[in-house]
């Protein structure tokens, strides 16, 4: 089983989400960053990263030097490309992610697009909700991959676009 590295943006998503604590059977440990930590603010999240760290689902990934600096080139790096840009957590996971073999989770567009657009990031692999949710519906963890992406847009309130629907589309007829 693989192990995974959360962004700020796909925490505040997906804790939302009623079934949430089901991506603990499809990762050993997912790893949040003390960027990421401090800006979680709510108490909801709070207790849902609490309650994970204590049951060994979630681990603090602390602010190791060597990835922080590349992290902040990245940063630096993203602004003169023509993407969205990347703030410091997204980076930071995204270093980590390429260079302990982590799946990024993420639902940060600058992200995203970075990684596809830069070679030295385009093999670290990254998943959004819309990943999780077909992954946990591959592994016979949710019934319905359409009802489960319908639950989760309706509780989150992250509403995915038709080009983000358009690869699953096959699943979700």
């Amino acid at each position: 089983m693989a192990s995974a590295i959360a962004d700020t943006s796909f925490l505040i998503d997906w804790i939302r989400y009623s079934k949430s604590r089901l991506i603990f059977r499809l990762f050993e440990v997912i790893y949040i960053p003390e960027s990421v930590l401090t800006e979680i603010r709510s108490e909801r999240s709070l207790t849902w990263i609490a309650e994970g760290l204590e049951e060994g689902g979630l681990a603090i990934f602390p602010e190791l030097p060597d990835i922080s600096r590349e992290a902040l080139n990245l940063v630096a790096r993203s602004r003169r490309l023509p993407i969205r840009p990347v703030d410091y957590p997204e980076a930071f996971c995204l270093v980590a992610g390429r260079r302990l073999d982590l799946t990024v989770l993420t639902e940060n567009g600058g992200a995203i697009a970075l990684a596809s657009y830069d070679p030295e990031y385009s093999n670290v692999k990254i998943l959004r909700g819309i990943d999780i949710l077909y992954l946990l519906w591959r592994s016979g963890l949710i019934n319905s991959f359409k009802d489960e992406l319908e639950i989760y847009q309706q509780e989150t309130k992250h509403i995915y676009s038709r080009r983000d629907l358009d690869r699953y589309r096959e699943h979700l007829k």
